[in-house]
């Protein structure tokens, strides 16, 4: 391939997976939509789930997911990643930053995929109980990963905001 298109001219795979990222993330900012730090913060489920932890959990996987995709295992795990933190708002933390932080994870992911010339450059996945032992990944296969994170974790907030006070994202 020659000079990468950009804006509309991007392939029309780069343009739809984009479109649908987009879709889905815009779902789970939607829901958390005139909440307070507090509310953000509230489990209203018996799961250990919150919005405010939803937004920071989904932001963390997406940009680990770049970092993998741009760089492969190595740098997946260039950052440690607290396991039960990443789910729950902490001291010092605010729904606006949270926020603010998933949207430049999401500027630099939609500046990527523009800009890749092949969706099938692929890494040999990291060594975990739950990737098939030698398997890589292509960039597609990433961003697909990721569409559907963000979307289940989208259908999650939509629970979780209607148990806190009735309102409904999706529904």
């Amino acid at each position: 391939m020659t000079d990468r298109p950009t804006g509309d001219a991007l392939p029309r795979e780069h343009a739809d997976l984009l479109e649908t990222l987009a879709k889905h993330r815009g779902f789970l900012r939607q829901t958390c939509q005139g909440l307070t730090d507090e509310q953000a913060a509230q489990r209203t489920t018996v799961s250990a789930l919150c919005l405010g932890g939803l937004i920071k959990h989904v932001s963390g996987v997406e940009q680990r997911w770049l970092r993998f995709a741009t760089g492969g295992a190595d740098a997946m795990r260039s950052d440690p990643v607290d396991w039960e933190g990443q789910f729950r708002m902490v001291e010092g933390e605010t729904l606006a930053g949270l926020l603010d932080g998933y949207a430049e994870v999401a500027a630099r992911t939609d500046a990527f995929v523009a800009a890749a010339p092949d969706l099938d450059a692929a890494h040999p996945l990291p060594e975990a109980p739950w990737f098939e032992p030698g398997a890589a990944w292509s960039v597609r296969r990433v961003l697909l990963h990721v569409v559907a994170e963000t979307a289940q974790h989208a259908g999650h907030a939509d629970i979780i905001r209607e148990s806190l006070d009735g309102a409904k994202t999706m529904g």
